[in-house]
């Protein structure tokens, strides 16, 4: 008889960092057991730190199921079922497809398969736990941070931006060489340039985004002119997750409360050229 083809599903959230010790642990765990069975012919452990919630960022899993839908795979093994996906829809469908195409995937904390039709409405339930314990952690972190906002500490879901770096502290600290080209974007725009001639101008000088880019967006010469960070202050929580299985961030039109820290850091404009570029950007 041939062997079965058999592949091991390994994850860990990236919102945990405690948490990436482990996925070296599942790995090991997986190829000792796949190899110790002489009917098992191990096909590859897909293993990977990505949060449970969205398919599409998480690479190895989006792998796996290539796999099986070219024939590769005849089992897959997991954890539990919140190691396998914490989105209820997205991870029933996934189960569904991967039955029609005669793969078996099975969850040893729950000891369950989706072979089984009585098992696939009791898997059903236990992906909506996955998911409700997913968004419970979700919401817990919400509420952590906006604590953190209403005693007055800054909170930033950046890490860098252009002109700023963060200390081992998480204070903003000015970036000098970057410093420089807020401030000639400030310069320019009160001198009469609108945001494409300074695109153009940032491009045909060499002048690459903080992340390495040679190409300038305008959306990002406009919101640097309008970053209050820029001149030492923070206005927190400007914008909002909507969704937390989407991620969609909304732009807070007053559905929540916002926080506005003074003089929260060293300043790379005036707040006198700040106010004249806003009021310039209202005209």
């Amino acid at each position: 008889m041939s062997k079965l083809r058999v592949a091991a599903y390994c994850r860990v959230s990236t919102n945990h960092e405690e948490q990436e010790s482990s996925l070296e642990t599942q790995i090991s765990y997986y190829e000792k057991l796949i190899a110790e069975r002489d009917d098992w012919k191990l096909v590859k452990i897909y293993a990977e730190r990505a949060s449970g919630t969205q398919l599409k960022k998480r690479p190895e899993f989006i792998k796996m199921l290539k796999a099986c839908k070219h024939g590769k795979i005849d089992l897959i093994l997991t954890k539990s079922m919140s190691r396998f996906g914490r989105n209820t829809l997205d991870t029933l469908k996934t189960l569904y497809e991967l039955f029609n195409l005669g793969v078996k995937v099975y969850f040893e904390k729950e000891n369950l398969n989706n072979y089984d039709k009585e098992m696939r409405t009791i898997m059903g339930i236990y992906a909506g736990f996955a998911q409700e314990e997913s968004k419970s952690m979700s919401d817990n972190i919400k509420w952590s941070i906006r604590e953190r906002m209403r005693e007055g500490k800054v909170c930033l879901n950046c890490t860098r931006f252009l002109g700023y770096d963060k200390d081992e502290n998480g204070r903003l600290v000015i970036v000098e060489s970057e410093a420089v080209i807020v401030r000639k974007i400030f310069e320019l725009y009160l001198n009469g340039w609108g945001v494409r001639k300074i695109k153009k101008y940032l491009e045909e000088n060499g002048i690459k985004t903080v992340t390495g880019k040679n190409v300038w967006s305008t959306s990002t010469i406009d919101r640097i002119l309008s970053n209050e960070k820029y001149v030492g202050d923070v206005l927190m929580q400007k914008s909002f997750t909507e969704d937390f299985l989407t991620r969609k961030r909304k732009k807070n039109e007053g559905e929540l409360d916002m926080y506005f820290i003074e003089n929260d850091h060293e300043a790379i404009v005036s707040k006198e050229a700040f106010e004249a570029v806003q009021d310039k950007k209202k005209r």
